[in-house]
């Protein structure tokens, strides 16, 4: 299962049944977990850390060390879950001392030439289109649907279950369950196609569209908009996590 024309670091820890390509380049301190697929010409670097199931193409590499003139050699780590799909010239820096690890979750697919830069944060069931690329920080939520091309602001976070429009750049939070898209980026309405494939009740989405009928359309403030959601909207986990999104939000929503 493992080419003799691969490179494999004495100090890399290998799990059982992990199939490994020819011209694969494997560094010291690296643990990759059971199951994995490694396939030619990917590199996996220094602090990389890659869980099960996973599926590695070629051109692939995890664990380089940040693009950040103040990364000066800290120990840091790109760190895999389980099940991911990680296609062609996917790129995954290291952490550096502002987080420490680079993270992606479980059950993602990443399309051919996604850059995750240092101490972003993927969760899991995500799926980023070709070419789009993350700069330091970023955070993207479970299940968040991103198209191809998208660039990404340091520092921004994504929320769960959103569909973003291939080909936008952002430089402001966008908020769980909606559509982003446009040119400049602006709240399209509810991802309602992906929340009914999601199992949403229609009264949940319902529920949804009005909390963001009042934050979009209300033409009050921010605060004042999430005052009326608490008071008008059904609470539930999902509303409670649009108005903590919001209100937690560093950089500001999407409008």
């Amino acid at each position: 299962m493992i080419s003799p024309l691969a490179y494999i670091d004495p100090d890399a820890q290998i799990g059982e049944n992990v199939e490994i390509g020819p011209f694969v380049f494997i560094d010291k301190n690296v643990v990759i977990g059971d199951n994995n697929v490694i396939m030619p010409n990917a590199n996996i670097l220094y602090g990389s850390r890659i869980g099960n199931g996973n599926r590695i193409f070629p051109g692939a590499v995890i664990g380089a060390i940040p693009q950040d003139l103040k990364f000066h050699g800290e120990e840091t780590t790109a760190e895999i879950g389980d099940n991911n799909t990680i296609r062609e010239n996917v790129t995954i820096n290291r952490g550096t001392a502002a987080k420490g690890k680079t993270i992606v979750g479980n059950n993602n697919l990443l399309m051919e030439g996604v850059h995750v830069a240092h101490d972003v944060w993927v969760g899991s069931g995500c799926i980023v289109g070709n070419s789009t690329k993350m700069a330091g920080e970023v955070i993207i939520d479970d299940n968040a649907i991103v198209s191809g091309g998208v660039l990404m602001h340091q520092f921004c976070r994504v929320g769960g279950y959103v569909m973003i429009q291939g080909g936008c750049r952002f430089s402001k939070d966008i908020p769980p369950f909606i559509i982003a898209g446009r040119d400049p980026i602006a709240y399209c309405g509810i991802n309602i196609v992906g929340l009914r494939r999601r199992n949403f009740s229609n009264e949940l989405i319902e529920n949804i569209h009005n909390a963001y009928r009042i934050i979009y359309n209300s033409g009050k403030i921010v605060s004042e908009a999430l005052e009326q959601v608490r008071k008008e909207v059904p609470m539930s986990k999902e509303i409670e996590y649009i108005i903590s999104f919001v209100e937690g939000s560093q950089r500001g929503i999407i409008r």
